[in-house]
C-alpha cells in the first residue's frame, strides 16, 4: 500500500470532500499540530496528499473544459448585447480567448500556427464594438489634459 494509516488517508480524503477547513478536519479526527506537523515531514504523507490535489486540479479542469464551449457561445452572443459596455467587455474576453490558444497535453503535437478564425459576424462585431471605446477612451484623455 501506501504506507500511510487509516487515520492519514481520513483526513486527507477529508480535505476534498464536505465543507471543513484544515483546522476543522484535524479537530474531528483528533490529530494535533504537532502530529500534523510530523505528518506534513513524511515524504509518504506529502506523496499522498500531492497525488489527491493534483487528481482535484483535474477534476477542475474537466469540468471548465466541459463548459468552454457554452460560456464561449453565451460571450459571443453578449458581444450584440444591447448595454454597451456588456457587449464591448464580451468583445475583449473573445478576443483574449482565441488569442490564447490550450496548451498541449505532454507528448501531443502543438497547435497550429495561425490563430482561430471568426467568423465576419463576430468579428464586425468585434470591430464595431473596438471603435465605440476608441472615442469614449480619446474624450476621456482630452477632458483630463483641461483643453
Amino acid at each position: 500500500m501506501d504506507g500511510l494509516t487509516k487515520k492519514q488517508r481520513a483526513v486527507i480524503q477529508d480535505f476534498f470532500t464536505g465543507e471543513m477547513d484544515e483546522a476543522a478536519v484535524l479537530a474531528k479526527h483528533n490529530v494535533s499540530t504537532r502530529r500534523y506537523e510530523k505528518w506534513l515531514a513524511d515524504e509518504r504523507f506529502i506523496a499522498a496528499l500531492d497525488r489527491r490535489m493534483a487528481r482535484a486540479h483535474r477534476e477542475a479542469l474537466v469540468i471548465i473544459a466541459r463548459y468552454a464551449p457554452v460560456a464561449g457561445a453565451k460571450l459571443v452572443e453578449l458581444t450584440d448585447s444591447e448595454a454597451a459596455e456588456t457587449a464591448r467587455k464580451a468583445c475583449l474576453d473573445v478576443m483574449s480567448m482565441s488569442s490564447c490558444p490550450p496548451q498541449p497535453a505532454p507528448g501531443e503535437p502543438g497547435p497550429a500556427e495561425h490563430p482561430a478564425e471568426l467568423s465576419p459576424e463576430t468579428a464586425g462585431r468585434l470591430l464595431a464594438a473596438l471603435a465605440e471605446a476608441q472615442p469614449q477612451q480619446k474624450h476621456g484623455a482630452r477632458a483630463g489634459q483641461g483643453t
